[in-house]
């Protein structure tokens, strides 16, 4: 990808649109170069605050940016009263055109949803902490909940739900302890196969995309798109593995207004 904003086309209905960033396009001077989209990393506010402003050209509206801490926590972006300016959460849902979410990553699994009938989406933050600890699970949840909401007579159409997993750190790169594997592991042995040993004892290559992918198909998801990326192998992204200090890409959903 070698520029700043990324229209995806993919499998969601026509009102669902998604945006994803790459690290150019911006302001910020290095390590941050340049459309870093994190005012958390070290980068001068003024200078992340001309990189959000930029995308509004292309946004409908502002996007709920989420403090994201690794957690499982899922955000109500129709219940605006219910938490603070930037609420510490790793996800969040919607059913209102116009209202745009985000996930921000450098390596961390962003997981884009929509529903088939194009009423509500979904975003989240799936660092391998969080994916762990069940955030899309948390997710779907939410979304499905707020589907039943919306049709007393709700059809299978209306139930399913597609995902495109955005850039994210690959399968060759990622190397994790095993104390990562035996968590996934733990809690489903299908994991196994997302794992490749190194000859460092202890050490693995993990696949962020395939572990998502198993507990998306654990919860009946199995349209899914993405998934073939890798930050830190691709200069065009920011990878907190590679470079540390760095700055923040955005993969952005919401529902087309009328």
């Amino acid at each position: 990808m070698t520029t700043s904003i990324q229209l995806l086309q993919w499998g969601a209905p026509e009102q669902i649109k998604t945006m994803i960033t790459s690290r150019h396009g911006g302001f910020s001077q290095p390590p941050f170069d340049s459309l870093n989209l994190g005012s958390h990393v070290g980068d001068d506010p003024a200078t992340v605050q001309k990189n959000r402003e930029a995308l509004k050209a292309v946004l409908p509206n502002e996007p709920i940016w989420l403090n994201q801490v690794h957690g499982t926590q899922v955000i109500d972006a129709d219940n605006k009263n219910d938490w603070s300016n930037v609420p510490s959460a790793d996800a969040s849902v919607t059913t209102t055109p116009g209202q745009v979410l985000v996930i921000m990553t450098a390596d961390c699994l962003p997981v884009l949803l929509a529903s088939k009938d194009g009423k509500v989406i979904g975003a989240a933050h799936a660092g391998w902490r969080g994916l762990a600890a069940g955030v899309i699970e948390q997710t779907v949840a939410l979304m499905r909940a707020k589907q039943s909401n919306q049709s007393q007579t709700q059809t299978e159409t209306q139930s399913e739900i597609l995902a495109y997993l955005g850039p994210a750190i690959g399968p060759h790169a990622f190397e994790v302890g095993s104390e990562v594997r035996d968590v996934f592991m733990t809690q489903n042995p299908l994991s196994a196969a997302c794992f490749e040993q190194l000859q460092e004892k202890g050490k693995y290559l993990a696949d962020i995309y395939g572990l998502a992918t198993l507990r998306l198909n654990a919860l009946g998801i199995e349209q899914m798109e993405g998934g073939d990326e890798c930050t830190l192998q691709n200069p065009d992204y920011f990878s907190y593995r590679r470079d540390q200090q760095t700055g923040r890409m955005g993969s952005f959903i919401w529902i087309e207004g009328p």
